[in-house]
């Protein structure tokens, strides 16, 4: 397993590259992720707008203008704060080659560089703006496509998303939450994918709606790149080990299976993450024996199911499945309800053999969290196809 990039490198290719420790595996996946799912989006989104089933729309701009102190000053921020950080590595005392992460949350950095730098991009703001200046700057129209709207969009599913898996993962976990609020909610790890989903799927939607867009024409729009998302979150979740694994599985491979290799069917996920031996914090039998872990060393003392790695294949065939037959869903809304239903599905039955803190109970069953969302997306999902289809019914009868 690899925590950073730089192991990944390190390990694979032989090269040691230090500033690629600021790349934790996970986020460097999750990253990726958002940019795939941007990428088919904003393809879906303009397919729709050649078929006139979304329009542009128009914004007032000024053109010709000189460039504004705001804009110089903004500028020199940025530029201050690539130079102060990423181009002093080298100059360092070796403290980001210790700790990457505290390095970057730290007062530490070389203030001339970022001085310099920050300097230069302000420069060439200036330059650049002021050589479209016009004698008298003009108000235009600009149009806006759909799909222009994308990156905004992305930036406001990644802020929500994030914030919408701390949260539902601090609910999940409320106990350790109050044993040290800030180490949680501050932390990189711990993060509940439906949490991100919900919110950020609901800020896009609030967007889209601001701007005139058809909200469901928004929705088909990006089903199909949210399963490929998730799916490649879920990869950088197997790769980093960074606990969402399965329950212990130490039951030989099926003879059904011998064509694979055994970390397929389980997995001790060495060197993980989380640097634990622990397959499941809630059973106590585990306890005892991770006190004596090498936690610079880890390895889960009995395998597991990869969870991560099921649900990374399952999500990136649906999302092949749904990219080849999204143009067959005529129904405004139809396929976003039919991605609820999978989704849930999906979830639902990985939850059967995965790691999972326990929401509440039914008798001698316990309902997870994921499980309860899994079950609730495929019934409102199900409930929306239905509202979907007598809705285009009835606007085809009127």
């Amino acid at each position: 397993m690899y925590a950073t990039i730089y192991d990944a490198v390190k390990d694979l290719f032989g090269w040691d590259l230090p500033f690629l420790k600021l790349l934790q595996s996970f986020g460097f996946f999750v990253a990726l992720s958002f940019l795939l799912c941007a990428y088919f989006f904003a393809k879906e989104l303009s397919r729709k707008e050649s078929e006139n089933l979304l329009k542009s729309t128009y914004r007032k701009i000024i053109v010709g203008a000189k460039a504004t102190q705001g804009e110089l000053i903004g500028q020199f921020a940025v530029g201050f704060l690539v130079g102060w950080k990423l181009l002093s590595i080298p100059f360092d005392d070796g403290t980001f080659a210790e700790d990457p992460r505290g390095y970057i949350l730290s007062g530490s950095g070389n203030i001339f560089i970022g001085i310099l730098i920050g300097g230069i991009f302000a420069a060439y703001r200036y330059w650049d703006v002021n050589k479209k200046k016009l004698p008298e700057p003009k108000e235009v129209q600009e149009k806006v496509s759909p799909a222009d709207h994308v990156g905004n969009m992305t930036l406001i599913a990644a802020a929500f998303g994030f914030l919408g898996a701390k949260i539902f993962h601090i609910l999940e976990n409320f106990g350790s939450f109050l044993e040290d609020p800030g180490d949680m909610f501050f932390s990189f790890s711990g993060l509940t994918m439906y949490g991100g989903l919900i919110l950020g799927s609901i800020a896009v939607l609030y967007y889209a709606h601001k701007k005139g867009f058809s909200i469901l024409h928004v929705m088909d729009a990006c089903a199909p790149g949210l399963f490929l998302a998730y799916g490649w979150g879920r990869l950088g979740c197997h790769i980093s080990g960074d606990g969402d694994w399965g329950i212990v599985n130490t039951a030989p491979k099926p003879g059904w299976m011998s064509f694979l290799p055994d970390w397929f069917w389980k997995y001790d996920y060495p060197n993980n993450v989380n640097h634990t031996c622990n397959p499941n914090d809630n059973d106590p039998k585990y306890q005892l024996a991770s006190m004596f872990c090498d936690h610079d060393h880890p390895r889960l003392i009995d395998p597991v199911y990869p969870t991560p790695l099921y649900e990374a294949i399952a999500c990136i065939a649906l999302f092949i499945v749904f990219w080849m037959l999204r143009k067959r869903f005529i129904t405004p809304g139809l396929l976003f309800a039919t991605y609820m239903i999978f989704n849930g599905l999906e979830r639902f039955l990985v939850e059967l053999i995965r790691v999972n803190t326990t929401l509440f109970t039914l008798g001698s069953f316990r309902v997870t969290q994921a499980e309860f969302i899994a079950f609730s997306l495929v019934t409102l999902g199900t409930a929306f196809a239905v509202w979907t289809k007598k809705r285009a019914k009835t606007t085809t009868s009127a």
